[in-house]
């Protein structure tokens, strides 16, 4: 399972690296055990980031003999710009484009386009994901994994119900409105939910 969710790959090693040097492979690891592997990572993003790290004078690297393998270790100037991630918040500017809401307000401004339709698809996939991330979090693990799966189960019942007030602003807009401008009939979504605590009661547990 993957939910779009972004975190700052480059702090998460660096905190890793914080706790004791280790080699990339088990970097990876670790990451995707804290994170309940919400968000897998690959081996090239890994090296790709140590790189970067190692460049910008934050890692150090230790070759094996055989020089096959790599150990990092955290540099004095790394343990620095932990210390200054842990205590400044993430800037609201940088937590990106909302493409749920852009693609709605396209969909509403779009002649032609049945945009209750639109929003209707979004709430059944959010919902599903729900579903998945309320099981996943009930068959259990740790209490890093379960603020991960609070935090997107947060997420994703805010976006259903921006999605209700959104259907419901357009919907008293008239027809018109509700189908990109042109007089379009609707046909009820029978299978969209009907709220959103039923399923989202696992993030209360």
């Amino acid at each position: 399972m993957q939910w779009g969710f972004e975190v700052s790959i480059k702090h998460s090693l660096l905190v890793l690296l914080a706790e004791g040097d280790r080699y990339g492979y088990e970097l990876r690891q670790e990451f995707e055990g804290r994170t309940g592997g919400v968000w897998p990572l690959n081996v090239g993003q890994v090296y790709t980031t140590l790189e970067r790290l190692e460049r910008d004078g934050l890692v150090t690297r230790e070759e094996s003999d055989s020089g096959r393998q790599v150990r990092y270790r955290l540099a004095d100037a790394g343990r620095a710009e932990v210390q200054q991630w842990w205590s400044s918040p993430v800037p609201v500017q940088k937590v990106g484009r909302d493409d749920v809401a852009l693609k709605i307000a396209l969909a509403a401004s779009t002649p032609g386009v049945d945009v209750l339709a639109v929003i209707h698809a979004q709430r059944r996939a959010v919902m599903a994901s729900l579903q998945d991330l309320n099981r996943a979090k009930r068959t259990g693990g740790d209490e890093a994994w379960e603020l991960v799966a609070d935090a997107l189960i947060f997420r994703a019942e805010a976006e259903v119900r921006w999605l209700d007030h959104t259907e419901t602003r357009l919907a008293q807009r008239g027809p018109a409105t509700a189908s990109g401008g042109r007089e379009m009939p609707h046909t009820p979504d029978a299978g969209a939910p009907e709220a959103v605590t039923a399923s989202s009661e696992g993030a209360q547990r």
